[in-house]
């Protein structure tokens, strides 16, 4: 092929890399960070046609494999697939906040352990107030779309956020969606293989899906050993609290060891594309106020005896202590 053959072929091919080029920086200038912003870019925003992210996450520990850190490493990934997402539509834009590594109810308080290494988390009460602060200078100053981020699965985690969306949806007459509690409360395809059906069984913490996307997301972070870790299989609710009381419970159930990088990519897919359509849909309009909402009924599971104490006790018991070292000091 002569020179100018070639010079023919290559300006399409640098007419489509420019148009990619451009498309894509188009769509990164519709995804703000609030962070960086100032008052008037702030101010210019089109509040009907922007999207608030809050992106959550909670200090939790997830036994000797992986990073306390792991819901939000996922909720990071999870708020970048929305943000794209939601910038393809002409004219909406994304205002994402800071992460809030604020999560209730780590799972070791399943077996009523609540002083446990990796485990940070603050009282139920505490985190609504948080994202009740936050829905209220939302609403006061206009925005009309929010979506909470925030994959922790606990129901008393879910049940704040969702009266905080409550909130800004009945003071405000805007949309602030708990998604990960729409989500969580439908029901699920089973694709797992026999073997992890048989070991990893009814896991819901630290066993082989979150070190897949551990695997997947920052391997760096991955202790090796996981490929050793003996299976902790839990049949159901109560299985679990019955293994979680142990004195030598590891921090996990299921079986870390099935893991692998590629299921991780695969089921992070699949998982985000859950959050990316509940999310278009309504902002289509869809009425997600009449789907069932993880949280909004809470059963107390069985919970075994451990010091007398039950999670609200406990949650009691750091309040007073609080109140009165405030009182003591004359600091009500």
């Amino acid at each position: 092929m002569n020179t100018i053959a070639m010079r023919a072929l290559s300006y399409p091919i640098r007419l489509l890399f420019i148009g990619v080029i451009m498309f894509a920086s188009q769509a990164f200038a519709q995804i703000y960070h609030v962070k960086e912003m100032n008052t008037e870019q702030i101010k210019a925003l089109d509040r009907e046609k922007t999207v608030v992210l809050l992106p959550g996450g909670i200090l939790e520990e997830h036994g000797p494999y992986l990073p306390s850190f792991t819901d939000g490493y996922r909720d990071e990934r999870l708020t970048e697939a929305l943000a794209n997402a939601i910038v393809e539509r002409p004219g909406w834009k994304v205002l994402i906040f800071p992460l809030i590594p604020l999560g209730t109810y780590p799972a070791n308080n399943l077996g009523q352990k609540y002083v446990f290494p990796g485990s940070y988390t603050v009282r139920p009460s505490t985190l609504r107030a948080v994202f009740l602060d936050l829905a209220t200078d939302l609403g006061e100053q206009g925005f009309r779309w929010v979506f909470v981020v925030h994959s922790h699965r606990a129901p008393f985690n879910s049940r704040v956020l969702n009266q905080a969306g409550d909130y800004f949806h009945d003071i405000y007459g805007g949309h602030m969606v708990h998604l990960a509690a729409l989500i969580f409360a439908q029901p699920r395809q089973n694709v797992r293989s026999e073997e992890e059906q048989r070991e990893d069984a009814a896991s819901t913490h630290a066993g082989v899906s979150e070190t897949n996307t551990i695997l997947f997301l920052r391997p760096d972070l991955v202790n090796p050993a996981y490929k050793s870790a003996p299976p902790l299989p839990a049949r159901d609710q109560k299985h679990r609290v019955e293994i979680a009381k142990a004195d030598d419970w590891p921090g996990y159930w299921g079986s870390p060891r099935l893991a692998t990088a590629a299921a991780g990519a695969a089921g992070l897919k699949n998982f985000s594309s859950r959050w990316v359509d509940l999310a278009l849909k309504i902002l289509d309009g869809f009425d997600y106020r009449q789907m069932k909402r993880l949280g909004d009924e809470i059963t107390p599971p069985a919970e075994p005896s451990v010091a007398g104490k039950t999670f609200r006790q406990h949650n009691q018991e750091i309040e007073k202590k609080q109140q009165d070292w405030l009182k003591q000091k004359g600091l009500e």
